[in-house]
């Protein structure tokens, strides 16, 4: 709490402000008082139209409205909204350097893109629905295809990031690292940090640094909230489409 407040209080760069969907755990309507809070730096609101569409903002509430398939730029970034298999969309960043137009930094934030339903995925698993208590019917099989189709679509954009955010949630139980290996073992990848953890604990999320080490990716291990990492330091060369 009070992390983001802290950092909006000691910079003057133009601030860029992204919702993937309507979920109250990737959308608050507290980050529309950012703008009158902090009158004298620049919002730019991007968010998902399924936002809209579920009545949590309103048509004046941002600048963008995105759905999969959009495509938004100015002179210091390219947004492309690509998919997802739950909820909203995911989303591309390209951030460009002022210095040096040649020199892009390509961001992915996966949003709630995942494979969801991986524990159900048993070798005694023989296809079909199930009728689950938590998530009630659901198609495992039909949604990972469809998790994959996503990430098939996202590769006609781009096969590269500097950076990869992407859910490592261990509420999802066994498997909840299968969705983000299937991500590393498509895409080149420079650092990779995990989110959507905090119910299950930070240290749970760790588990991925052992799949993104046979790939020489490096690991973000968060340990607490309000804690940074210098980009630029840790990442990877990854080699451009």
């Amino acid at each position: 709490a009070g992390v983001i407040p802290r950092i909006l209080s000691t910079t003057n760069k133009p601030i860029y402000v992204f919702a993937s969907h309507f979920h109250e755990d990737h959308f608050t309507k507290d980050i529309l008082k950012w703008k009158t809070d902090y009158p004298t730096l620049s919002f730019t609101y991007i968010l998902s139209k399924d936002i809209m569409k579920r009545r949590r903002a309103n048509k004046e509430d941002a600048d963008v409205w995105m759905a999969k398939g959009s495509v938004w730029s100015n002179n210091i970034i390219n947004i492309y909204a690509t998919g997802s298999n739950d909820s909203g969309v995911s989303w591309i960043v390209e951030v460009n350097d002022a210095k040096n137009q040649a020199n892009i930094k390509r961001i992915f934030h996966a949003g709630d893109l995942n494979n969801w339903y991986a524990r159900f995925l048993t070798n005694d698993y023989n296809g079909g629905t199930i009728d689950s208590e938590e998530f009630g019917v659901i198609d495992p099989i039909k949604d990972e295809k469809q998790f994959l189709g996503e990430l098939k679509d996202i590769k006609k954009i781009a096969d590269s990031f500097d950076v990869v955010m992407f859910p490592v949630d261990g509420r999802i139980g066994n498997g909840y690292t299968r969705g983000a290996r299937q991500f590393i073992e498509q895409f080149k990848v420079g650092l990779f940090i995990p989110m959507h953890f905090v119910v299950s604990g930070f240290k749970s999320a760790w588990r991925m640094k052992e799949f993104t080490d046979e790939y020489n990716i490096p690991f973000w291990s968060i340990e607490k909230e309000g804690q940074s990492i210098n980009i630029e330091k840790e990442q990877t060369m990854v080699t451009r489409k």
